[in-house]
C-alpha cells in the first residue's frame, strides 16, 4: 500500500514538473512565428527597397537621356534660327535688288553702250594690226546689244571680254600674215606688232620692209638696213628664236622718217 502510494505520488511530481513546460512550448512556437512572420515581412521589404533602387536608377537614367536630347534640341534650334534669319535677310535683299532691277537697267545699258562706242573709236584710232578679227569682234558686240534674247550679264562680260583682249594687245608682241593694203594694191606680208609702240611688215620674198606712221596714217618703206631686224624679230614673236634685243624704227610726232 505503502509502495502505490510512492509511485502514485511520483507521478503527480512529473506532470506538476512538466507542466510549466508545456506551457511555455505554446509561448515559444508564437515566439518563432513572429519570427518568421518578421522576417518575412523584413525580406519582402528589402525586396521592395532594392525595386524601388533599380527604378529610381532607371529613372535618373532616363531623366540625364532626356536632358541631353533637351540640349540638343536647344542647340539645334538655335542653329536653325540662325539659318532662317539668314535666308530671310537673303530673301530681302534679292526682294531689294527685284525693286531696283529696272533702275539697274535704266543705268547700265546706257553705259554698255557707251563702252562699246569708246572702244570703237580705240581701234579706229589705233594702228591697224588684225584688223578683220577686231571689226569683226565690234560688230558682234553692236549686233548683240540690240538683241532681247541676251541678258544684260552676258552683254557686259562680252564687253569687258573685248576690253581685255585690247589690253593685252598692248603687252605682247605677235607676228601674223595678212594682205597689205596701199591704195589699189593689195599683197600679202608678214606682220610685226610690237605691243601699240609700233607695227612693222616685211614682205614673203624678204626684200621689202615697212613700218606704220601714225602720225600721216600711213604706211613708209624703210631702208634694207631693218630688214633682218625686223626678220629675227617675227622669228621671236613666233618662238623660233630666243627674246633677244631689237633695234627697229620708232616714228616719233613730228619726226620726219
Amino acid at each position: 500500500m505503502h509502495l502505490k502510494q510512492t509511485i502514485k505520488r511520483g507521478w503527480q511530481l512529473s506532470i506538476l514538473i512538466a507542466l510549466p513546460f508545456l506551457a511555455n512550448a505554446g509561448a515559444l512556437d508564437e515566439a518563432i512565428d513572429t519570427q518568421v512572420n518578421t522576417d518575412i515581412a523584413a525580406q519582402k521589404s528589402q525586396e521592395k527597397i532594392d525595386n524601388l533602387s533599380d527604378e529610381t536608377t532607371d529613372m535618373l537614367a532616363e531623366y540625364r537621356d532626356v536632358l541631353r536630347q533637351t540640349q540638343s534640341l536647344k542647340s539645334y534650334n538655335d542653329q536653325l534660327k540662325a539659318l532662317v534669319d539668314s535666308q530671310q535677310q537673303e530673301m530681302a535683299s534679292i526682294s531689294e535688288q527685284l525693286d531696283n532691277i529696272e533702275t539697274t537697267q535704266h543705268d547700265i545699258v546706257p553705259l554698255m553702250l557707251k563702252m562699246v562706242d569708246v572702244l570703237t573709236q580705240f581701234v579706229e584710232l589705233d594702228i591697224p594690226f588684225l584688223q578683220q578679227e577686231r571689226q569683226t569682234r565690234l560688230a558682234a558686240l553692236n549686233a548683240m546689244m540690240g538683241r532681247a534674247d541676251v541678258s544684260l550679264a552676258e552683254k557686259y562680260r562680252r564687253i569687258m571680254e573685248a576690253y581685255q583682249v585690247e589690253t593685252e594687245y598692248g603687252r605682247t608682241i605677235e607676228a601674223y600674215q595678212a594682205d597689205l593694203l596701199e591704195g589699189e594694191t593689195k599683197k600679202t606680208v608678214d606682220f610685226l606688232r610690237i605691243g601699240r609702240v609700233n607695227l612693222y611688215y616685211l614682205s614673203l620674198d624678204g626684200k621689202e620692209a615697212g613700218m606704220w606712221d601714225k602720225e600721216d596714217k600711213q604706211w613708209i618703206t624703210l631702208s634694207d638696213d631693218y630688214i633682218k631686224a625686223i626678220n629675227d624679230g617675227l622669228k621671236v614673236a613666233r618662238k623660233q628664236s630666243p627674246p633677244d634685243l631689237m633695234v627697229l624704227p620708232v616714228k616719233t610726232v613730228g619726226e620726219k622718217q
